[in-house]
């Protein structure tokens, strides 16, 4: 080949390829309730975060579709210029009520969020402290910023301190990141101690709350997140136990006014499509009336970390970690050919030694599904 673009990428391939390392897209028709079609095959899926089954729900495919008739399929601007429909504000309201905060803000996704929110508080001279197994989502938001981004330990209150202590006075403004609940461990961050620590060196503190709204304590993430804790940007997204796409962040209202008119993934990003803000807010509806359903998760997560012998589910998120990559493969291929799907994650998404099936749990699931899964496990668990 004498394309070196073809040739570079085509070594990359090879390398990752040999390592096991190689990740392809598998085109996966999503159903009802919790199965796929995958490869002609109906598969129970255990990979989805579609915690609560809302992206099915007749309400909320009812609120988008008359969103689409009424308004059409997309927002067609930036929202500073005409995309900004009637229906973020009603969308912004309801979830700066749900967080006990004054305003929010809605972005196209997760990613664009953290992305564009740390950017827009934080710059050169200034310091970031980030979990180490935070989102990616925060480590692209640090690196666009430029300012000093340090890793602390893993839920590690006092290592955070430590670093606190020893960087804080050496910078501008100080901003604390992590995800509340973590996608790929299911654990919970001690926000309760990490506001301290933020408070006692005058720090911001910024929380990806993605995989607990809906799902943690009362639905909102709240209750058990942010029991006694001052979250100063509260960000999540809209794709996971809400079913739809998008994301947002709560917070003040002279903060959210400042993210609308500088975070450049507001500005320069076409609005959510209406379809996606109406179907968000009639999932919190289901979400407000439904109790057992916001329950669910959990309660299947912990009938198989019970059975299994495994630390009790905190989240809806449960990891079977089996170590090399190969292992995940090999197990993915035996849980599959038993009807179930449980994709391999693998580094980079995880760190190296510690590949695995992330278990994705939704109130959707049977109890018979979930022993099915158990026993399917079982022959894995000693590697």
């Amino acid at each position: 080949m004498t394309d070196t673009l073809t040739a570079f990428a085509q070594g990359k391939i090879d390398q990752l390829a040999a390592s096991s390392l190689l990740r392809t897209l598998r085109p996966t028709g999503r159903r009802d309730g919790v199965f796929v079609e995958r490869g002609g095959r109906r598969l129970v899926s255990f990979s989805c975060n579609d915690y609560l089954g809302l992206s099915h729900h007749p309400a909320v495919k009812a609120a988008a579709q008359a969103a689409i008739e009424t308004y059409g399929t997309g927002s067609g601007a930036s929202r500073l210029i005409t995309g900004d429909n009637p229906l973020f504000a009603e969308l912004e309201a309801r979830l700066a009520a749900l967080k006990g905060t004054e305003a929010a803000c809605i972005f196209g996704s997760g990613y664009l969020a953290n992305a564009g929110i740390i950017p827009t508080f934080v710059g050169p001279g200034d310091l970031i402290l980030v979990d180490e197994l935070a989102h990616a989502c925060i480590w692209s938001g640090a690196k666009l910023s430029s300012a000093q981004t340090v890793a602390f330990r893993h839920n590690d209150v006092a290592d955070l301190s430590a670093k606190l202590a020893s960087l804080r006075g050496e910078a501008g403004r100080t901003l604390i990141a992590t995800d509340g609940v973590f996608s790929m461990d299911g654990d919970i961050a001690p926000l309760d101690e990490i506001s301290r620590a933020a408070r006692a060196h005058d720090a911001w503190l910024l929380v990806d709350d993605a995989h607990g709204l809906g799902v943690v304590g009362d639905g909102s993430g709240t209750a058990k997140l942010f029991a006694d804790a001052r979250v100063d940007l509260q960000m999540g997204t809209l794709s996971k136990a809400i079913g739809g796409y998008g994301a947002y962040v709560c917070a003040t209202k002279p903060v959210i006014d400042f993210i609308k008119t500088r975070s450049r993934t507001v500005v320069y990003s076409t609005g959510l499509p209406p379809a996606n803000v109406a179907a968000a807010l009639a999932a919190l509806d289901v979400i407000a009336r439904e109790p057992e359903r916001v329950a669910g998760p959990i309660a299947r997560a912990r009938r198989l970390t019970a059975a299994l012998n495994l630390p009790a589910a905190e989240s809806a998120v449960v990891p079977i970690v089996l170590g090399e990559a190969e292992t995940a493969l090999a197990a993915a291929r035996d849980l599959e050919a038993r009807g179930l799907l449980a994709v391999a994650i693998r580094p980079p998404t995880v760190p190296a030694g510690t590949a695995r099936l992330r278990l994705a749990f939704s109130s959707e699931h049977t109890e018979e599904q979930v022993d099915q899964l158990i026993e399917a496990l079982r022959p894995w668990l000693p590697r």
